[in-house]
């Protein structure tokens, strides 16, 4: 849902328009203790007994490609022994986390080309040293809930941890176009993601309408020749297209098993008073799974499923994971949405969320706003956030161990954005591991590296060596100071890079160094295998 996308990229932000797929920017916040029916919070185990259980529990097994776990021996034969070996890369002296393996170390990594060779406890010989002494050696963030990258945003990206930038919200395009446009200005992240329904809808003319069974067989030909291409998901929204059949999306589910990828999906609705029941809008997930047998990834709970009931959300979900079904959510870790003011989210807004003029702040300004101000902000349609989720809704969504964290949001200039777009993932290290201590640190880090690639592992080999500090895996690696990683960006001024993130290296380049982000272009596409 990033509502941040200029016009001519987002027809739907048109006030014109009455249902807009970026409308609807829903986040959370902290506060209260877990259901006791759910998983105990972390803090009563160990790290290394948490950040087991978290790959665990997952539904998606480590393949047999999965890189050997960390080893305080040579595992690469060719290498000769590791006090005469000189590595092109050797990052030194760090708190070393494969959320993966439960490894939880002081140690040395030794990196050649785009892989990691060796991690040690023994010093190790570099033709370049990176000192990591006081800060934590991680794999890449995964953001599995962005947008395109657009040649300034992902920069913040960076900035914020993240190594893999993933549209599994929709691509914006037919995936061929969105890897022409996306190598075009060549990031500094990986980059990949989902089929996007609703824009093969708009390319056929049908748009949030019914379709008929001609159409609908086109929908399917253009999603397969999507997966085809190498898009690792399939992406339907019907809270936007209001007239999307139950029937359609289980088509797209038995598209999505058949190619072994995600279905995500943006669910039917956003809130739970007398405009609809995210109860049901969950349920019809559910059922999609059970009848398709396609794994499901629910985007955002906080905002389509769980607002105000994220308890029984993660019950709902969790009985029919009991039953061997494999689904999976993702939040973001904010207590406010924010969509233009001119959307159809805003229509009784008072009555469908139970706020009021004083809990809207616009974008860009400081202060909240008051019944005349929002009234000028709706005539000219502009970015407005509201303060109206509750602060249990994230910790009630993390007691789950299958719950991602996925930003939804890309920085675009002139910075109309939700802050969530340059701060998300630091935020979350920060807010709730350093500062509120919901969870341990290897397990956050668990929810996003190793859990979004096993998401999306089954059928990209990309990513089965990605989300990991393993020798064999891919040197997408994030070091960041742990007493200090914090988000800056809010309201006021979203375009405010995090602080604490000290050194990123995406194919084993380093496009971060010492906080500052560096012209270092080496993002790589994340694709689906061709079968």
């Amino acid at each position: 849902m990033n509502d941040e996308s200029p016009p001519e990229q987002n027809e739907d932000d048109n006030p014109s328009k009455k249902f807009g797929r970026r409308g609807f920017i829903v986040t959370i916040g902290f506060g209260v203790a877990a259901s006791a029916l759910l998983r105990k919070l972390p803090g009563k185990a160990t790290d290394k007994e948490i950040t087991q259980s978290v790959a665990e529990r997952i539904s998606f097994p480590p393949t047999s490609t999965t890189p050997t776990a960390p080893s305080t021996s040579l595992s690469d034969p060719e290498l000769p022994n590791e006090t005469e070996t000189v590595f092109e890369k050797v990052i030194s002296g760090g708190r070393v986390v494969d959320p993966d393996s439960g490894y939880d170390a002081i140690a040395n990594i030794g990196i050649e080309g785009n892989s990691i060779k060796l991690i040690s406890t023994n010093p190790l010989n570099g033709r370049s040293t990176i000192d990591a002494t006081g800060l934590v050696v991680s794999p890449g963030f995964i953001d599995v809930l962005s947008y395109p990258t657009n040649g300034y945003g992902e920069w913040y990206k960076i900035a914020d941890g993240v190594t893999s930038n993933l549209c599994m919200h929709g691509i914006d395009n037919p995936m061929q176009k969105f890897l022409e446009n996306t190598e075009n200005h060549n990031p500094p992240v990986n980059y990949g993601g989902a089929v996007d329904h609703y824009q093969h809808r708009k390319i056929l003319g049908v748009g949030i309408q019914k379709t008929s069974q001609e159409e609908r067989a086109l929908l399917l030909e253009r999603a397969e020749k999507d997966l085809q291409v190498g898009a690792i998901g399939i992406h339907q929204q019907p809270e936007y297209t209001v007239d999307l059949k139950k029937s359609e999306i289980i088509d797209h589910g038995h598209l999505a098993a058949k190619y072994d990828v995600p279905l995500c999906l943006h669910l039917r609705h956003s809130y739970d008073r007398d405009f609809g029941s995210q109860e049901s809008a969950i349920n019809e997930a559910l059922e999609v799974a059970r009848e398709t047998g396609c794994s499901v990834h629910i985007e955002h709970l906080n905002s389509t499923g769980g607002t105000g009931r994220m308890r029984e959300a993660i019950s709902q979900i969790q009985s029919v994971r009991d039953e061997g079904f494999a689904i999976t959510a993702c939040v973001y870790p904010y207590t406010f949405w924010a969509t233009y003011a001119g959307s159809a989210r805003f229509d009784n807004f008072q009555k469908k969320f139970g706020i009021s003029f004083d809990d809207l702040q616009e974008v860009g300004k400081p202060d909240r706003m008051t019944e005349e101000t929002f009234s000028v902000a709706r005539e000219k349609n502009k970015l407005v956030a509201a303060f109206a989720m509750s602060e249990e809704d994230i910790t009630e969504a993390l007691s789950a161990p299958w719950v991602l964290i996925g930003s939804d949001s890309i920085l675009e200039r002139p910075h109309n954005n939700h802050p969530r777009s340059a701060g998300c993932f630091s935020r979350f290290l920060g807010t709730y591991v350093r500062e509120q201590k919901i969870l341990t640190l290897p397990d956050a880090l668990g929810r996003i590296t190793i859990l979004p690639s096993r998401l999306l592992a089954k059928s990209s080999s990309a990513m089965q060596n990605r989300g990991r500090i393993q020798s064999g895996a891919v040197a997408d690696i994030t070091i960041f100071d742990p007493e200090k990683i914090s988000d800056r960006a809010d309201v006021s001024n979203p375009a405010q890079e995090s602080v604490g993130i000290v050194h990123v290296m995406v194919n084993g380049q380093l496009t971060r160094e010492n906080n500052s982000n560096k012209n270092v272009q080496s993002g790589v596409p994340i694709l689906r295998d061709a079968l």
